[in-house]
């Protein structure tokens, strides 16, 4: 029991965070959520953020001959790896929908999705989620994509401030991730004025990850914001794999529970 116990007490929690572009390559020629899928699972992130996850498509369920029969590309996602998992849908249209996904190795207690879209061309959520730690322990996940004009991301900064102060304690663990798309790093200048809130990239490497385009990454558009949680580490995924999985690149950030 002693020896179970200081294995969980050096536990690492590894959180990855990325947007998969609806499981198809930078240029939308190839349908990829199978090598996404794999590679993901080689990761074995203990929680995994994803942007741009197709609920249902009729046309591609149809056309595309190894779409996946689950009700949604985050279910087939989780299959092998996460027994715990949410789909928060934000932008829906004729015959398809898509959103935020939540993969976890550890319980969700609660979860909630939260709109927080600006303009009628943008449908953008908050997935907020808590999620059971070992030892009683547990951590608020926020999971954005946040919008392409800045005066929207500085409204949906404000949404995501007024969520935290509203159910969240002071003292409790947040990580707030995704794709901030914030090519100017203004929105950044907002998060740091969050009590005890760092970047962890920013944090570690004095610097923005640069994850955007895949082929070419320059854009600091992925990023991951934390709270009351040690870091360790913080990387861009790089290889030339993933180049050509996504238009962006994962971020794999390690904390010590």
């Amino acid at each position: 029991t002693a020896c179970l116990l200081d294995e969980v007490l050096d536990m690492i929690l590894k959180v990855l965070t990325y947007n998969i572009h609806k499981g198809f390559n930078m240029t939308g020629s190839e349908f990829t959520l199978h090598e996404i899928k794999k590679s993901i699972n080689e990761i074995n992130a203990d929680i995994v953020l994803l942007q741009e996850v197709v609920g249902s498509h009729a046309k591609h369920s149809k056309k595309i001959s190894n779409w996946p029969k689950h009700p949604t590309q985050c279910e087939f996602l989780a299959e092998d790896n996460w027994p715990y998992f949410q789909y928060g849908k934000n932008a829906t249209y004729p015959g398809r929908d898509h959103g935020n996904a939540i993969l976890s190795k550890f319980p969700i207690v609660e979860t909630e999705n939260i709109n927080i879209s600006t303009n009628r061309w943008e449908q953008r959520g908050l997935l907020h989620c808590t999620i059971q730690l070992p030892l009683e322990k547990s951590v608020h996940i926020f999971n954005v994509h946040l919008n392409l004009l800045e005066g929207g991301r500085k409204t949906q900064f404000g949404k995501i401030k007024e969520r935290i102060s509203s159910h969240v304690n002071d003292k409790s663990p947040i990580l707030i991730g995704g794709d901030m798309n914030d090519w100017t790093q203004n929105l950044h200048q907002d998060f740091i004025t969050l009590t005890d809130f760092s970047e962890s990239h920013v944090h570690l490497n004095k610097k923005f990850a640069q994850s955007f385009p895949s082929f070419y990454p320059k854009l600091t558009l992925d990023r991951l914001y934390f709270r009351h949680l040690s870091i360790l580490s913080s990387t861009t995924l790089q290889d030339a794999h993933w180049k050509k999985l996504s238009d962006h690149l994962p971020m794999l950030v390690e904390f010590e529970i």
